[in-house]
């Protein structure tokens, strides 16, 4: 009488469930490739970090993720005396989510503390935390680049007074950072804002409506105005701080009107804003507004890169954990050769963004430190991982969503989420468009596609490569360089300096992957994926010509195994036509 019995089995599920799974042990070229970039000893030292992180990922992080999603913030005005609140309430799940993202990784302060931490641990550990949670690595993300930018031109008063707070690991204490740019008239037309600064004695005060403010609450905020007398359009343009809170404690002279209704990162509140003669202090110069919020707006951007490179690698992980544990007409799906083709597919864009980022993390301290070269880096690879890696994220994670299946429709599991969190980044801190121009002006106004250039040269010069490939990566180079130096060249062909930006993404990442290859042999996997960009993504294909220049099918097998390569391995995927080509 003491065993309880249980009720008859209905059915046996052929549904895999990556839950109770590690992000970081399922994705076996993360360390492989951070050792090549962070060295061995801080690889090491880090690595314990990844490991517990990768497994908070995939179980309660991510059981918190879906919660918030369902359970997204509310804004209440007023208590229940009528008196003036403005308090956003947030679910228990998401603050649970902001103290392990704010206050024991440090995500958000770890770059400002005086550590000698590199930024490439940060982004690392982004890249498995929003494979969890995407919605609050914005207010993360924004927190980060407030505090950057508050250093970078901020007076030293000011920096004294607020930094404290920025890089505080205290989760009572600590200060999240917002960005108020977007207006409803101007959108991404910087120069049309119509929001005002006037100076009164020693004060500034701000006036205007703010129609896109993610973060609404935080602590404290950057904020574009035009000041009042300054010149018209950019040149009148000044960046200020805006503190929510006055030094009386009372609430500063803003309210948040509504909070938005989104598509995705529903956990995060986003909300339209009034500003009525609010305190706020001035950064740096008037007239350089828009040039100082220019370094917040390209770190956010960056930051959208590594966080479309995490949604890409968590759809990765479900399409391949579906695929290697469910089974369907007498063999398991990895092993069909219709399915390896379509994961390749996911891979190879996935692994890019991944290459992408971490060039720019190793780059940023040099350009930090003021070399030139690093600087012209920075300033066009981080557009260029905006634009394409954003674009990216929006396939892959519907493909993945198309592995599972039906099931993969239905919000219990993660792919709506990952789906509806990839069309973000496309989106916010510029649009496709927009920063596809901004790639444009890079080149033509301040000259960074040289420095990349030869950089790119001196990746390949170094690396040790079969004459083949050398030779191959050198010609798509050169080709890549220069249409988009052609295109820039005639304003009247900005209509192409989206394709043009691809080409160069795509010759970009393969030259990066191929490099990384050569740190990592005998394992010569991320060659082969870079022949297999050239293959896919960067030489002419005739559609008609089906099964020509096939690749084999048992090479396409160890790539989505995810199994280190031989050279011979990595060889046959280059394309016949390479030497043609080159």
């Amino acid at each position: 009488m003491g065993v309880m019995e249980r009720g008859p089995v209905i059915g046996q599920s052929n549904i895999p469930d990556s839950r109770g799974t590690n992000f970081y042990y399922s994705d076996p070229g993360f360390g492989s490739l951070l050792r090549v970039y962070l060295g061995q000893a801080a690889f090491e030292a880090l690595e314990p970090k990844l490991v517990e992180l990768g497994r908070r990922a995939a179980n309660e992080l991510d059981v918190l993720a879906a919660t918030a999603d369902k359970n997204p913030p509310t804004l209440r005005h007023r208590t229940r005396r009528g008196e003036d609140l403005q308090s956003i309430d947030k679910h228990p799940a998401y603050v649970e989510l902001e103290r392990v993202a704010y206050s024991e990784l440090g995500l958000a302060s770890m770059s400002h503390r005086g550590e000698a931490i590199a930024p490439l641990v940060k982004y690392a550990l982004t890249f498995l935390f929003v494979q969890a949670e995407f919605g609050l690595c914005c207010p993360v993300s924004m927190t980060d680049s407030l505090t950057r930018t508050l250093r970078k031109f901020g007076s030293a008063a000011l920096v004294e007074r607020f930094l404290p707070n920025l890089v505080s690991q205290d989760f009572d204490t600590l200060f999240q950072g917002a960005m108020f740019m977007t207006e409803q008239a101007a959108g991404s037309d910087v120069a049309g804002i119509s929001t005002r600064a006037k100076r009164m004695g020693d004060e500034w005060r701000i006036t205007g409506d703010k129609w896109f403010c993610s973060n609404p609450d935080a602590d404290l905020a950057m904020v574009l105005a035009h000041v009042d007398g300054a010149a018209a359009g950019m040149k009148g343009l000044g960046l200020f701080l805006l503190p929510k809170t006055l030094d009386d404690g009372t609430r500063n002279h803003y309210r948040i009107v509504r909070l938005k209704d989104k598509l995705g990162s529903r956990s995060m509140a986003s909300g339209e804003i009034i500003l009525d003669n609010a305190h706020a202090y001035l950064i740096g110069e008037v007239g350089r507004g828009f040039h100082q919020m220019a370094d917040m707006i390209n770190m956010s951007r960056l930051s959208n890169g590594v966080r479309a490179a995490g949604l890409m690698r968590r759809a990765v992980n479900e399409a391949l954990h579906v695929a290697r544990n469910r089974e369907a007409f007498g063999r398991k799906l990895v092993d069909l050769p219709l399915m390896q083709r379509q994961l390749v597919k996911m891979m190879l864009p996935t692994e890019q963004a991944r290459s992408m980022f971490m060039q720019i993390a190793i780059n940023l301290p040099r350009a930090d430190a003021g070399d030139e070269e690093a600087k012209k880096l920075v300033r066009i690879l981080t557009p260029l991982i905006k634009f394409r890696a954003c674009r990216d994220a929006r396939r892959v994670t519907g493909d993945a969503m198309e592995v599972r299946g039906g099931v993969g429709y239905i919000e219990e599991w993660s792919d709506p989420r990952l789906v509806r969190d990839a069309h973000l980044g496309s989106i916010w801190e510029g649009t496709s468009n927009i920063v596809a121009l901004d790639i444009a002006r890079a080149v033509k106004r301040e000259g960074a596609l040289e420095p990349l250039r030869e950089y790119l040269v001196r990746l390949l010069g170094e690396a040790r490569l079969p004459s083949r490939s050398h030779a191959l990566f050198a010609s798509v180079l050169e080709r890549a360089c220069s249409v988009l130096l052609r295109v820039t060249a005639d304003t009247q062909r900005d209509e192409l300096v989206r394709e043009a930006g691809t080409a160069l993404y795509h010759a970009c990442t393969a030259i990066f992957m191929a490099s990384e290859a050569s740190k990592q042999a005998p394992d010569y996997r991320r060659l082969g994926l870079a022949h297999l960009i050239a293959r896919y993504k960067l030489l002419p294909r005739d559609p008609l010509a089906i099964g020509a220049e096939d690749v084999a099918q048992e090479t396409l097998a160890l790539i989505v195994a995810e199994a280190p390569l031989s050279l011979d391995d990595a060889l046959r995927l280059l394309p016949e036509h390479a030497e043609q080509t080159a």
